[in-house]
Order: structure tokens, then sequence, then C-alpha cells
């Protein structure tokens, strides 16, 4: 868990200092975007930045979106929706004067409770589970609209659950 804090405080620390000059920002570095699935489980939220002076290579994605669960029997059925989390480091292949790419990340989501996703019998639901990301993303070199489409499962205990995700955004 302080690993985790400690790496989503160099994140943000990153995007506050990223501010500064604003000359040095290359087009498309950043993104902010709208997932249906993915990391977020059910929506979310997300920007999106390199750690490099590119459109490519390292970055992280940080988000806020929600999840319904059921927290009732089944007579006393009370869907609620949950706060997730999702954080990421993740790596975009590409050419820079292409705008198709593949992103592969992994990470983690935090829900605002303990919730049980997957339906294999568990009583005993997470507050954390484990993501991944293999995406293609078409992404303009000098910024504008972009979309995303791919498989994205999610870890939690010992079971691993088949996901996609879809998102659309802007990047800048």
């Amino acid at each position: 868990m302080k690993l985790t804090l400690t790496i989503l405080s160099l994140f943000l620390c990153n995007l506050l200092f990223a501010q500064e000059a604003t000359t040095s920002n290359i087009p498309g570095q950043n993104s902010f975007y709208a997932e249906l699935g993915g990391p977020g489980i059910l929506f979310s939220a997300n920007i999106d930045r390199r750690f490099t002076k590119s459109n490519l290579g390292i970055g992280g994605r940080i988000g806020i979106g929600f999840v319904t669960d059921d927290f009732g029997d089944m007579y006393n059925y009370t869907p609620k929706s949950v706060l997730t989390v999702p954080l990421q480091l993740n790596y975009i292949f590409g050419k820079p004067s292409s705008v198709h790419s593949f992103e592969i990340g992994a990470g983690v989501t935090f829900t605002g409770k303990k919730i049980d996703l997957f339906s294999y019998g568990d009583t005993i639901g997470q507050s954390i589970f484990g993501t991944a990301s293999f995406m293609y993303r078409r992404q303009p070199t000098d910024g504008g609209f972009s979309w995303r489409l791919g498989f994205t499962p999610i870890i939690g205990g010992s079971y691993v659950e088949p996901s996609g995700g879809v998102s659309i955004g802007y990047n800048f």
C-alpha cells in the first residue's frame, strides 16, 4: 500500500511540475479520456501522461470512476455505486509519425469498499484489484480526438476476469 501511494504521489508531482514550462509540452503527450470497462471496471474518467518528451514511451494514468455492486441478498436487492480509482503504468509502442500505436500497461484499481466482482462462490470481497491493459490507440501526433480499444483483464484473488475497454478522449 505504501509503494502504491508513493507511485501515485510521484505521478501527481510529475503532472504538477509539467505545468511550469508550457513551451516544453509535446502535442499528444497528455490525454484525457472517458472509458467504458477497462481498469476502472465499469466507467471512469482518466488522465494519461507520457513521462518522456514524446507521445510514445513510458507513462501513466490515473482516473476516477464507479462500479455498481449488489450489497444485499436476493430478497433485499440494493445495488449501490462504489467509487473506483484506476492507477497504471503503461508503455506506448509505435512510430512517432503514425496515428496508430499499441499500449501495454499494468497497475491496480482501488475501490471505495470491498466488492465481489467475480461470481466464483467467494463471499469475501476485495478493495484492491490488479489490472492490465493491451490496447490499440488511435492518437493524432499533433493532438486532438483519440480513441482506444482493447483487452483489459482484472485480477482479483486467484482469479483473472477477462474484460475489455473502449475509450474516447482528447490528446493535448
